[in-house]
């Protein structure tokens, strides 16, 4: 890269660790250059250099006016080939420990702070239940109980002729097959067990920096036990000690920090990103991994067992009936264990903790699949006399699980309304209401995926008939209560409809308003009327991003509502809505019949375009940087509520970043500008909260197209809010932020000057930088919005200035063994 304005020159060696954000970048389109060699790191995160830059520290005089750049680069942590768009399936576990992190800001609140992280991993918990349901909904009953034992449906499929009840054979009789079809489910949460086990080890494995390797400083033990831990030993990390008032680590000197001046020095507060053990997390995962595992288990057990113990209960049989009442108290005690586990305190954060619950993450899972076991056996012993009829009794199953998903949300609401009110910050997001609505969204999310395959496959087997409302069908179809959840997406599609057109509307007044503005910015004699409304309306697109959280509180409080009216339209009819409104008017029964079949097809179809849509933007760069933002967004955070989510990369980059920065500054004792765009903004202030006191005050942080404020202080208030990003401005010794009003991603961090710092926003970049053509540019500039900010002029002047602010010390001396 090279810099419009030469850096001034200055003492000491100096280094530019840049990080790219969305959408990835390669080595070769970071450095400007493309011979690049590889310095530390592997095929997922590695840092480059210029081949030319390789052995920069033997040859400090060829550097004195440029620092040496280097490019991490961290794409193929969230992106690679397009087998990992399957991730994406996994979006709703994504999305509910999204609502985890989501936390309004609050102080004194040790207790309410805790059911609020206990009331997400309920709801965690809840969607991996409603997964495994919908798996045994499909195989259990769908296919061994209503096709095998129907002769019209399995007569049409050869495949499933060894099941059928009509040619008795040994497979026939109902609790074998549906002992054989729960492999099907059975295999799923292996398969979730076992991509989360891998990814862990790929990705979140890696131990950040400690106290012992003088990367970190340690924690003053008269001071690290802050309120919120237990016993003066853990922290409860996932949900008390993560906040930036009520439980800081405050230590009055970090250890690397240099001599007190006179007097009472001002405690050093520690935020949550800055502790040692948040970036972990391997005892909370590995425990509530072993708890969801045990669930899924757990589920299948019970669809098995439970069919078969209602059998049981109406025969004669005494043995068989006490095995039933047994093996079900059982199942109860341990899902009573499950949740004893998911509702435990987390993990500590004040330390790098490495320990495992052994006893939970070995014999859980263990139990649940011997309980199993247990059940298949019961299930499979002969029972001459069990016919298959009807369904199984699966509207139950999956009214509970949505009247206590709609019940966790509604109590989530109160808890956050009571802990924002505490502390309130007035540009959170829905006024703290955030997390139960995404967590109301990630409930959606996983009901219509999980409908949408049930609903395919009853349509596949029941042929060209409809399943639920034709009385002479194949099968009788899926629970009522799906159909009901289908039909209300139309109507939720209308709903949307309105703010969504009034938003367009009001963008493109927005954009004509602009135009004077931007005239009288570029000071034109002439101007461009067709460019001005070119770059006023990108402008006004770009605001369109402070308005998502409307319609996330919308969709979340429609689709709550809906909901509600779902559940109790399956309970009091009965029916499908077409036959439940069969004895109206012609009208509202058409109206009904078209709203479940639409539904129904768009289910299907939304889930299939779902899955397209993630195999592309894994492939296609253009697609990959439009949904890139949330995806990232999303895997940044740990996995502290649900163990299934996508991998954290942020777990294996913060680390790399700190040591970096650590082992650079204490071999050279240079200075170092860590440059972070878009996303890599994010994981470089991480990295810098995590610094040590001496190595922090050595590295300057330069951030441009960043989200830091305008996401994730609003979405996450508790961990990037106002105070805790004016805390990190005030342990640097500079920052500086660029951002454009064309930028719909980044914006100013809103850090006033204090303390001797000045502001960290510079005034808003030109973009373009020319509002027409001139002798300079004699072509038209490119509207750039949250791309190339390198290309601005004042990129390399700010750089420049952030070096010059640094002070060059000795390095320290290498220590000689005797």
């Amino acid at each position: 890269m090279s810099p419009a304005t030469p850096a001034p020159q200055g003492e000491g060696p100096a280094l530019e660790l840049l990080v790219h954000g969305v959408g990835g970048a390669t080595p070769q389109d970071m450095l400007k250059d493309p011979r690049t060699v590889r310095i530390t790191g592997d095929d997922k995160a590695a840092v480059h250099r210029r081949a030319d830059d390789a052995e920069a520290e033997q040859h400090p005089e060829e550097y004195l006016d440029r620092p040496v750049p280097e490019a991490y680069c961290w794409s193929n942590l969230t992106s690679g080939n397009g087998a990992r768009a399957l991730w994406l399936l996994l979006l709703p576990f994504m999305v509910a420990n999204l609502a985890h992190w989501m936390r309004p800001k609050a102080k004194g609140s040790r207790r309410t702070t805790r059911l609020y992280g206990a009331l997400v991993r309920l709801v965690a918990l809840s969607l991996t239940i409603l997964l495994t349901a919908a798996a045994c909904e499909v195989a259990l009953d769908l296919l061994a109980w209503q096709c095998a034992g129907s002769a019209a449906c399995s007569g049409e499929r050869a495949w499933l002729g060894f099941l059928s009840a009509e040619r008795g054979g040994w497979w026939s009789q109902p609790g074998r097959r549906l002992a054989l079809a729960a492999v099907v489910p059975a295999a799923l949460v292996v398969l979730l067990w076992y991509l989360s086990n891998r990814t862990w080890s790929a990705y979140e494995s890696q131990r950040p920096p400690t106290a012992a390797d003088g990367c970190v400083a340690g924690v003053d033990s008269g001071h690290g036990d802050s309120v919120g831990s237990r016993d003066g030993d853990d922290f409860h990390g996932d949900e008390d000690s993560d906040d930036g008032d009520e439980s800081d680590e405050v230590s009055h000197h970090e250890e690397g920090g240099g001599a007190q001046a006179p007097g009472p020095r001002r405690p050093f507060v520690r935020p949550a990103l800055g502790r040692p053990g948040f970036w972990y997390g391997r005892r909370l995962v590995a425990r509530l991994r072993a708890a969801h595992t045990a669930a899924g288990f757990l589920t299948v057990a019970a669809a098995v067992a439970g069919a078969a113990a209602r059998h049981d209960r109406s025969a004669d049989d005494t043995l068989l009936k006490a095995c039933g009442v047994l093996l079900e108290t059982a199942l109860a005690l341990a899902g009573a264990a499950v949740l004893w586990v998911v509702l435990r305190r987390g993990r500590s954060e004040r330390r790098v903790d490495a320990r495992l619950d052994r006893t939970a993450v070995r014999y859980l899972p263990g139990a649940a699949l011997a309980l199993l076991a247990l059940a298949l056996l019961y299930a499979a012993w002969s029972r001459p006399s069990w016919e298959s009829a009807a369904t199984l009794p699966g509207d139950v199953t999956f009214r509970v699980i949505a009247l206590a998903q709609g019940a966790l949300v509604v109590a989530l609401a109160v808890v956050a309304l009571r802990l924002h009110r505490r502390a309130r910050h007035p540009r959170a997001v829905l006024h703290g209401f955030g997390g139960p609505a995404v967590a109301m969204l990630a409930c959606a999310l996983g009901g219509v995926m999980t409908g949408g395959v049930a609903q395919r496959v009853a349509d596949w087997l029941d042929g060209p008939g409809t399943p639920g409302m034709d009385e002479h069908g194949a099968i009788p179809g899926p629970p009522v209560l799906l159909s009901w959840q289908a039909a209300v997406i139309p109507v939720l599609l209308i709903v949307l409809l309105l703010p969504t057109l009034a938003l367009a509307v009001r963008t493109w007044v927005l954009g004509r308003r602009l135009g004077p503005v931007v005239e009288a910015e570029y000071r034109e004699d002439q101007p461009d009327p067709v460019r001005t409304r070119r770059i006023a309306g990108t402008r006004a697109r770009a605001r369109l991003t402070d308005d998502a959280p409307l319609l996330v509180g919308l969709l979340a409080g429609a689709t709550l509502l809906l909901g509600i009216g779902a559940v109790v339209g399956a309970w009091v009819s009965g029916e499908v809505p077409g036959r439940a409104f069969g004895d109206s008017d012609g009208l509202t029964e058409s109206t009904a019949e078209a709203a479940q079949a639409l539904g129904s097809w768009l289910v299907g179809f939304g889930f299939l375009l779902f899955v397209t849509m993630g195999r592309r933007a894994y492939r296609d760069a253009s697609a990959r940087r439009t949904i890139g933002i949330l995806w990232d967004v999303g895997t940044f955070w740990p996995r502290a509520a649900h163990p299934f989510a996508p991998p954290c990369y942020a777990e294996r980059a913060v680390p790399d970043l700190t040591w970096r920065m650590c082992t650079w500054t204490e071999r050279t004792g240079g200075r170092l500008v860590i440059s972070g765009h878009s996303q890599g903004s994010v994981l470089a202030a991480a990295a810098v909260w995590q610094l040590p006191e001496a190595t922090r005050r050595r590295v300057a942080l330069l951030t441009y197209g960043s989200p830091l404020e305008r996401l994730y202080g609003r979405w996450f208030p508790a961990y990037f809010g106002p105070e805790a990003l004016r805390e990190l401005n005030s342990q640097m010794d500079c920052w500086r932020n660029l951002w454009r009003t064309t930028d719909p991603i980044g914006g100013p961090v809103l850090v006033p000057a204090a303390d001797g710092h000045p502001d960290v926003d510079r005034d808003a970049l030109k973009d373009p930088l020319v509002h027409g053509r001139s002798g300079r540019y004699p072509l038209p500039e490119p509207i750039l919005g949250h791309s190339d900010y390198q290309a601005d002029p004042s990129f390399a002047k700010e750089r420049a200035h952030l070096l010059d602010r640094l002070t060059p010390v000795v390095p320290a001396q290498a220590r000689v063994e005797p």
